[in-house]
């Protein structure tokens, strides 16, 4: 590692010394020196490397750290983050497969339930029924190059979708599966996104401590003649994703986007 990191410092420069090591690193990451998910060195060998005081080095992983370029882990030492994984919120009807797909990326699905239920209350009022109408319930643990990223539960009606139950999704799209199979188009989505931390379960299968941030997302998906067709729940790592949100300005009286979203996550999710 040492002998493939940058550690040019210029001790006569103006830039604070801390910037510069900040930098050093940085670099190291953008020219392929240092590999995401690999181990800095600890903080004695840093100011050997660099040749300046423990401070220089600790401030400067305080701002690496924040800015997401490294990850501390607990008793196991600071590591090159991996970037995180963009998706599209308000500006495009696309799914995490078809998104993934898009970027390059090769996701799959484990497939941790897969069957017929009576809808709750909750999953009810989404789809504009009564609440006990069957519904097909299809929880996945969403991967992108083996690394799991997304924990989803989607529910549709049963009577629109029969077959659903048994077809295989852990390496197609639910949204490709719906257009080919009875040729439904989403036409718009209601998505609502809130911060919350992983319970003891949710850590176990997306591989983040107890307590980690996680981002909410619970999205209705809906026809052009405004029929709720889908309802979906879903926990993104917090450390492994970042969502792109498109905000216009509407014609008239109407509220920008930005209040639209902002009066949406006002609305409790159950």
């Amino acid at each position: 590692m040492s002998a493939r990191l940058n550690t040019t410092i210029d001790q006569s420069s103006r830039l604070s010394l801390y910037v510069q090591v900040m930098q050093a690193i940085q670099d190291s990451v953008a020219d392929g020196s240092i590999s995401p998910g690999e181990q800095l060195p600890g903080e004695p060998e840093l100011c050997q490397m660099f040749g300046v005081s423990r401070t220089v080095i600790r401030q400067a992983l305080r701002e690496l750290e924040y800015d997401g370029v490294i990850v501390r882990k607990k008793g196991k030492g600071t590591f090159i983050a991996y970037p995180k994984l963009k998706e599209s919120l308000a500006a495009e009807l696309t799914g995490f497969y078809q998104d993934m797909e898009a970027k390059g990326h090769a996701p799959f699905s484990k497939i941790l339930k897969q069957e017929i239920e009576p809808a709750s209350r909750k999953v009810a009022a989404y789809l504009q029924f009564e609440a006990g109408t069957p519904v097909i319930r299809i929880d996945r643990l969403r991967f992108v190059q083996e690394e799991p990223i997304v924990l989803v539960s989607s529910y549709l009606p049963y009577a629109l979708f029969p077959e659903l139950v048994n077809v295989n999704l852990s390496r197609r799209s639910l949204y490709e599966y719906l257009a080919e199979e009875y040729g439904i188009v989403i036409s718009r989505g209601h998505r609502f996104l809130e911060a919350v931390t992983a319970n003891e379960l949710e850590s176990q299968l997306l591989q983040v401590p107890k307590g980690a941030p996680l981002m909410l997302l619970d999205s209705i998906s809906y026809l052009a003649d405004n029929t709720p067709i889908e309802y979906y729940h879903a926990l993104h790592r917090g450390d492994r994703s970042r969502f792109e949100v498109e905000l216009i300005r509407l014609a008239g009286d109407q509220k920008d986007l930005h209040e639209v979203l902002y009066d949406a996550l006002k609305v409790p999710s159950g």
